[in-house]
């Protein structure tokens, strides 16, 4: 394989922002260059600049070695790929399996925001040390960092409507782990009837594009499912509950009956097909012509 000839990317990072953003160090992202395993930077003068691609293919090279592959293995790997496939489907592929499932990014808010948003802070310092424990939030100096601004706002809400915050804490860790243990599932489905086999093949060129859709239609697929049963089980257990039909029933003398809940949630939106790279592309042109 030949590291000049690999990626285009748009460069700009430093060898150090590379091995922080990529978590390795820059000793490893050396090694792997006299490899043949990463492409060169591209040089500013005497520093060498790396981009998205570098850390594409260096998330690519530390999830093979999670499934057991030597390094020599995996530049076998990646040289039967570029010759058999084009630069595209071989970025496509990694793009498809180190690709964030979260878009969203933590923000940093005031102390007094994060006061106004749960008041019972205030008065009990020990739910701060457990919403730090639960990962809700951390510090940084003197501003608060908020790992998920949406379960932030979520959880906020829900204070306001009247529940506990210590409870609030308790409900996100309980759901934690359950859904790990959800998604363990779907990963574990994932390796043994997609990845697995093409492992076993010997990682066919032909196949990577294959592979490439599965996981790319595994993510938006398991949280459509989870969103479907969920809906399904709070309308059994809300039929299931007095106290909340009784409300629903003073508030609402026309809420659907308990079959009628039910049969709401059958109309959850799948997600589209994703499309493999390139189809974009031909599609529009077809459509424009």
């Amino acid at each position: 394989m030949s590291p000049e000839a690999g990626m285009s990317p748009e460069a700009g990072m430093s060898i150090e922002r590379l091995a922080e953003r990529s978590a390795t160090t820059t000793r490893n992202i050396r090694n792997y260059q006299t490899l043949g395993l990463l492409p060169k930077p591209t040089m500013s003068g005497r520093v060498g600049l790396y981009g998205e691609g570098h850390l594409a293919r260096l998330r690519l090279i530390d999830q093979l070695q999670e499934h057991g592959f030597a390094l020599a293995g995996i530049g076998k790997l990646l040289a039967a790929w570029e010759e058999g496939r084009t630069l595209g489907d071989l970025l496509g592929f990694e793009a498809a399996l180190t690709a964030p499932w979260i878009e969203e990014l933590p923000e940093l808010i005031s102390i007094e925001d994060a006061v106004a948003a749960y008041p019972e802070s205030i008065q009990e310092p020990a739910l701060v040390a457990r919403a730090i424990e639960v990962g809700l939030i951390s510090f940084e100096g003197e501003r608060v960092r908020v790992a998920s601004p949406r379960l932030f706002q979520i959880g906020a809400q829900l204070a306001r409507s009247g529940v506990p915050l210590a409870a609030i804490l308790d409900e996100l860790d309980t759901l934690r782990t359950e859904l790990d243990a959800i998604a363990t599932r779907f990963v574990a489905m994932f390796d043994r009837y997609q990845w697995q086999p093409f492992a076993d093949a010997g990682m066919p060129a032909e196949a990577v594009g294959d592979v490439a859709d599965a996981l790319r239609r595994m993510r938006p697929l398991a949280q459509a499912t989870v969103e479907v049963l969920l809906a399904q089980a709070m309308a059994r257990r809300s039929a299931d509950n007095t106290a909340l039909r009784s409300a629903l029933g003073f508030i609402r003398p026309d809420a659907p009956t308990r079959s009628e809940a039910s049969a709401s949630t059958s109309h959850v939106p799948l997600p589209a097909e994703p499309q493999r790279p390139g189809e974009y592309q031909s599609s529009t042109k077809e459509r424009t012509a």
